[in-house]
């Protein structure tokens, strides 16, 4: 579906979008699970997958009856992140050429996830990526995670812009679902366990950062 308003500024979202930090989650997540003999059947991780980090390990504590805290295994999340990150962290497929291409047709963009400050700064400064935003969104910025609309109501305030004249990308159904009630034109980029997820009210489920369709709902020139 095509945007009905032209699109003025595009917002990502960071975990599994833009790097493949959904998929590192995944792996910590069996990990936490695994020291406590637990399992991380599909369900439990299509619930927590775009929540902020709170909420993704206290469901966690909730569907195990886990004898622990959150701020137990959120210590747990972060050594286990420091161990692995290094040599584990990537872009997502195309997402290099679209952040150049977007700069190179002069539309803003900025960055609203569910994950804390220290740590997207932390991902986004080894690939020197965070002077390329206008602007930073993430947990600490809003009081109601994904799928609330919050943050991208107030991306666009930030921006100055209504909400339907950004482009918001997504690869959770939380996330997607906090886009669509925001009014933005979202477009789905589901990849690995997300690819079974509720898409429903999405502009469009794209393949890959690559997709061809992305461009043309920016009025943008895809990379040769």
């Amino acid at each position: 579906m095509p945007p009905s308003k032209r699109l003025k500024a595009v917002v990502f979202d960071l975990d599994g979008l833009l790097f493949n930090t959904e998929e590192l989650y995944n792996f910590i997540g069996a990990e936490l699970l695994r020291r406590r003999e637990k399992d991380f059947p599909p369900e439990l991780l299509h619930q927590i997958m775009g929540r902020p980090q709170p909420v993704a390990l206290q469901l966690m504590i909730d569907w195990h009856e886990l004898d622990t805290t959150v701020k137990v295994l959120a210590a747990e999340t972060e050594q286990l992140f420091a161990e692995i990150l290094g040599h584990r962290l990537d872009f997502m497929p195309g997402a290099g050429a679209l952040l150049a291409a977007i700069e190179a047709a002069g539309i803003p963009k900025a960055i609203a996830t569910s994950s804390g400050r220290k740590f997207t700064r932390d991902i986004l400064g080894r690939f020197q990526l965070e002077p390329r935003f206008q602007f930073i969104l993430t947990c600490e910025n809003i009081t109601h995670g994904k799928p609330d609309p919050e943050i991208y109501l107030r991306a666009a305030e930030q921006f100055g812009i209504e909400p339907g004249e950004m482009m918001v990308l997504e690869d959770s159904q939380n996330g997607c679902r906090a886009a669509v009630a925001a009014g933005a034109y979202a477009i789905a980029v589901p990849s690995g366990p997300s690819a079974q997820h509720d898409f429903t009210g999405a502009a469009l489920v794209a393949n890959t950062l690559d997709d061809g369709r992305i461009y043309e709902a920016l009025q943008i020139a895809p990379p040769c």
